[in-house]
């Protein structure tokens, strides 16, 4: 935009004016910029909290099932065939005039284990994957 003055002889010269809204354009997206992070911070959390959540509510699950099947061991030993299975499994036990065999097994070597990922180690992730867990909370609630 171009301003019209007149100068001493009458003329019309046209002088461009200043950009009066840049600072306000500035002001705005600085503003926008900072609503932006202030809404992808808490954003995050509340995603990873939901992780936390649904791998708390897994190892519930887990839990129950255990539960389950411990319930129905004790009521198995409740009767008397549960007792002589457990003792004839877990203690050798014969009744008498029956020949107990026992089996024992030869021990090898014992296979390495696996080396465990530090922290430490190259993540050989990509960047946009590793952005995406960034802005998911992913990276707050490791897997389990």
């Amino acid at each position: 935009m171009t301003q019209v003055a007149a100068n001493g002889s009458g003329e019309k010269v046209q002088r461009p004016t200043q950009h009066r809204r840049s600072p306000w354009v500035a002001l705005f997206l600085l503003l926008a910029l900072g609503l932006t992070l202030a809404g992808i911070f808490p954003f995050r959390q509340m995603l990873a909290q939901q992780r936390q959540v649904a791998n708390t509510e897994a190892k519930l699950d887990a839990v129950v099932e255990e539960n389950r099947q411990l319930e129905s061991q004790i009521a198995s030993l409740q009767t008397d065939a549960g007792v002589e299975r457990l003792a004839r499994e877990q203690l050798g036990l014969v009744r008498p005039g029956e020949m107990g065999y026992q089996v024992e097994s030869v021990e090898g070597e014992i296979a390495p284990s696996p080396r465990a990922v530090t922290e430490d180690q190259f993540d050989d992730r990509s960047m946009l994957h590793q952005f995406w867990d960034f802005l998911t909370g992913r990276d707050l609630v490791p897997d389990e």
